[in-house]
């Protein structure tokens, strides 16, 4: 094996992830205000649970700003809030408090905890953001106990297609994240040795009224961090162009432009 490249690749890989956690950090404070789609499919994915959870530890993995930890919490789990930012876990202690919560600081592809320490595990448009989605897969298999249940979901290929196709006609350069199909879903998952699985997936159309209001939440929610995007500063006349583009695609009654998202939710039986 070459060590260096090894290194090189570890090195690469932090800094990918701390780059990530800074994003998000950053939108800490703004991220209520621009996620109705998150919140939409975190509704989605709260109903693949019991109602109550009384008795039970929850794992509520990339929490955010603690808005389903929330709700778990008020379905009377016992809930551990992680996420890859520190920021975002001061906003999800400010929402929940301490009674009946815990707040960890924790990469979903090495989780900091013992292996069956969890009753259910609830993970929201968080592992999108792993290289590889069987490693964190492996990892909630690992902490959740025989007889529960991990509930995870994650955006597919096809997502931000509109946006994708516009930025295209203006440069060569990567503006919106790559995503994995269906079939790379079902891959990893016998990768992790999921086998008792059922995956549902919709599609969800966002509507905006401007491509810059679509790119405003993403910022917002600080989902902004592209990997291989060119690191040079967008043109206003780059951004006009994209905006022209993006108004060609077929607008809904209200004169609004569809933002389209490939879901999947996806729910293990351990």
């Amino acid at each position: 094996m070459n060590n260096a490249l090894f290194v090189n690749s570890q090195q690469m890989d932090f800094a990918n992830k701390q780059a990530i956690a800074d994003a998000f950090g950053k939108a800490a404070g703004s991220y209520d205000k621009h996620a109705a789609f998150q919140r939409e499919v975190g509704s989605r994915l709260l109903d693949l649970l019991p109602q109550d959870l009384r008795g039970k530890q929850v794992l509520d993995l990339g929490c955010g700003t603690g808005f389903f930890s929330q709700q778990l919490l008020a379905r009377g789990a016992q809930v551990v809030c992680c996420d890859l930012s520190s920021e975002m876990l001061q906003q999800a202690q400010a929402r929940c408090g301490h009674q009946g919560m815990q707040y960890q600081q924790g990469d979903a592809e090495s989780l900091p905890f013992a292996a069956h320490q969890f009753d259910y595990v609830f993970s929201s448009l968080a592992l999108q953001w792993c290289d590889d989605l069987s490693v964190p897969l492996a990892e909630m298999r690992r902490v959740t106990r025989r007889g529960g249940s991990i509930v995870f979901s994650t955006l597919l290929d096809g997502s931000l297609n509109e946006l994708k196709q516009a930025w295209a006609k203006v440069d060569s350069y990567q503006h919106v994240n790559d995503f994995i199909t269906a079939n790379q879903v079902k891959i990893a998952l016998a990768q992790a040795q999921c086998k008792n699985h059922h995956l549902d997936l919709p599609t969800i159309i966002a509507w905006y009224s401007s491509a810059f209001s679509l790119m405003r939440d993403l910022k917002g929610i600080g989902a902004n961090h592209v990997q291989g995007r060119s690191h040079g500063l967008t043109s206003r006349q780059s951004l006009k162009r994209l905006e022209r583009e993006y108004q060609n695609f077929q607008h809904n009654h209200q004169g609004l432009v569809p933002a389209t998202y490939q879901v999947c939710l996806g729910k293990i039986n351990l």
